[in-house]
């Protein structure tokens, strides 16, 4: 009793430690001239929510909001069906030189975006898709995380369902939609989330390509706030609740999933 008491205490300190940067950036978006000088403190004595107010009114939240929204979540949409689709035919379908293919695209995962960025933009400059809500979301298409996720979730899947199936007379794509895509919704949800995540936050590339204000994502008109209100603390953080909200929802939502997921695919 007293072991299990000691790690509960423990467990309770971290997450308590791992909470209190958040609450705080809760608390001074609400705080009057909010300030950092005065050091963290939980205790608001006049709460107010002009903060939230100046950010709306010296930004078009509204559009930006709206294009966050539009990339992450097409991003996301592509990245599921798309690397479903490869992680079914890496786990179910023989071809030529399957493994070597399956590694180098694997190997993709070791190139930083900081090397594709030039060559990336210089790409789309010369289509003429710059500073365009499709130039955000192109990029990310696929993802070789997630097909390797994927492929690890189809292969625990049974392949005598596959047969059954296909006794049935059902093809690769009505096996793929009936009866492997519900049996991995935990590896469906984890890599959903990863994805909404990954593109909700994403700065460097809407930075290079995007040019038109009324373009910008979040992070984007978040770091705006830096030059406009270099004191004002409480609207830039009135700006994070307003970012880390939709993915705080969205990972609590799925939360249960990406155990399940994780575990699943055998990722410690």
């Amino acid at each position: 009793m007293t072991r299990r008491a000691l790690l509960v205490g423990a467990v309770g300190i971290g997450a308590v430690a791992m909470m209190f940067p958040f609450l705080w950036t809760v608390v001074t978006s609400i705080t009057p001239n909010g300030s950092l000088a005065e050091g963290p403190s939980l205790l608001v004595a006049d709460p107010t929510l002009d903060a939230y107010r100046q950010l709306f009114t010296s930004l078009p939240m509204a559009r930006i909001i709206m294009n966050s929204v539009i990339v992450t979540l097409a991003s996301t949409a592509l990245q599921l069906v798309t690397g479903s689709m490869a992680g079914y035919a890496f786990a179910r379908l023989e071809f030529p030189a399957k493994p070597v293919v399956f590694a180098l695209y694997l190997a993709t995962m070791m190139i930083p975006l900081q090397v594709l960025v030039v060559p990336l933009f210089i790409q789309f400059r010369d289509w003429q898709l710059h500073d365009t809500l499709f130039a955000l979301i192109a990029p990310t298409v696929a993802s070789a995380f997630g097909v390797f996720m994927f492929r690890q979730a189809i292969r625990s899947v049974p392949k005598e369902l596959d047969e059954a199936a296909r006794i049935d007379g059902a093809g690769h794509l009505r096996i793929f939609a009936s009866v492997i895509l519900p049996l991995i919704k935990p590896a469906l949800a984890t890599v959903g989330v990863l994805a909404f995540m990954a593109t909700w936050n994403s700065f460097l590339w809407p930075l290079i390509v995007i040019r038109s204000p009324e373009l910008q994502t979040l992070p984007l008109g978040l770091a705006t706030l830096q030059g406009q209100f270099t004191t004002r603390w409480d609207v830039m953080m009135a700006g994070s609740v307003v970012s880390i909200g939709p993915i705080a929802l969205v990972y609590l939502l799925a939360q249960k999933h990406i155990i399940a997921g994780v575990a699943h695919t055998g990722i410690k």
